[in-house]
């Protein structure tokens, strides 16, 4: 390292027992090579198992393993946030706690931050090994949608696994959008951001918690949240439709006028049924946007901290 720092890495963790043991002992082995100064953040989403258990017995035996306990299941991104308001370190690292995201790819990354004297370095995946061709093809599919639609430099193949600067964070810390894609959002702020290559290995235990269907959910956040690009095409179609429609209706006068006529009631159902759809896609499209304006001026918290454990110098436990 260049300079002596604090760091804080933010672990959101749910139903994550079988993998959390091995995931503390190769901190407890990464954190045993810094000169510096560390605390380790595990944020509890409201988990079944014993993740708070481990949690707190980790705490127990090393003082740097905190944990914060959320009140239900907020989901991830939330989870991520809260851990993240309540990091102290003057670099951030976030981490899941599955290892498929290396750990020990920290002090390389916090290496390159320094060394390039950029904000943010982030995982690149080259490779996602142990994971299903559908949803590698998914996730393929979706960067590259998600960043051609909003206009924003979202790195491709990239997760939340990245370290941040002190002051990167601070402007992440102030978007106060309800609907959180994370990965969106640090490159929505801008900085110098750099990509530190690995392959992603296999989950080390347990089961993953993005089964295609939250996938899905997450990824229509991810569109609807950085993109106008939904109202946009459902405003071509109606244009496209009503523009199709004159012409339709000045075809039947002609051939009207000339004495011919295509009584039928198949077509006419066909029509009915084709404008039916669009409308109710233009509707469903406009909700999802409503929807969510809607929940931004509820302005509910983000989160609610059950329980934590270790001290935290300037707590945010709700937000």
């Amino acid at each position: 390292m260049k300079e002596e720092v604090f760091l804080s890495v933010v672990i959101p963790c749910f139903n994550e027992e079988e993998v959390l043991p091995v995931t503390i002992t190769r901190l407890k082995e990464i954190l045993r090579s810094f000169s510096f100064s560390s605390e380790v953040i595990f944020v509890d989403d409201g988990s079944k198992d014993k993740t708070w258990q481990i949690i707190k017995k980790t705490n127990q035996e090393d003082s740097r393993f905190k944990g914060l306990r959320l009140s239900r299941n907020f989901g991830h991104q939330y989870a991520l946030t809260c851990g993240l308001f309540n990091a102290s370190g003057e670099i951030v690292a976030v981490l899941d706690a599955d290892l498929q995201d290396p750990p020990e790819l920290i002090p390389a990354m916090i290496d390159k931050l320094q060394s390039e004297g950029v904000d943010i370095v982030y995982g690149k995946r080259r490779k996602r090994l142990g994971e299903p061709f559908l949803k590698r093809l998914f996730a393929y599919l979706f960067y590259r949608f998600v960043k051609k639609i909003s206009g924003l430099a979202i790195p491709e193949d990239t997760g939340d696994f990245r370290v941040i600067s002190r002051r990167a964070l601070d402007a992440f810390l102030n978007l106060p959008e309800r609907h959180r894609f994370v990965r969106g959002m640090f490159a929505w702020i801008g900085f110098s951001q750099l990509p530190m290559y690995y392959d992603r290995p296999p989950r080390a235990a347990g089961s993953t918690k993005y089964p295609f269907i939250k996938s899905l959910a997450f990824a229509l956040d991810a569109i609807v949240s950085f993109s106008k690009w939904p109202l946009r095409v459902a405003s071509v179609l109606g244009f496209l439709i009503a523009g199709l429609s004159f012409v339709y209706i000045i075809v039947v006068i002609i051939l009207f006028l000339f004495g011919i006529n295509f009584p039928g009631y198949t077509s006419l159902m066909a029509s009915i049924l084709f404008l039916g759809g669009v409308q109710l896609l233009a509707l469903g499209i406009l909700g999802e946007y409503i929807g969510r304006i809607y929940e931004q001026t509820q302005q509910r918290p983000l989160f609610i901290v059950k329980e934590s454990i270790g001290h935290f110098g300037n707590p945010t436990f709700i937000k």
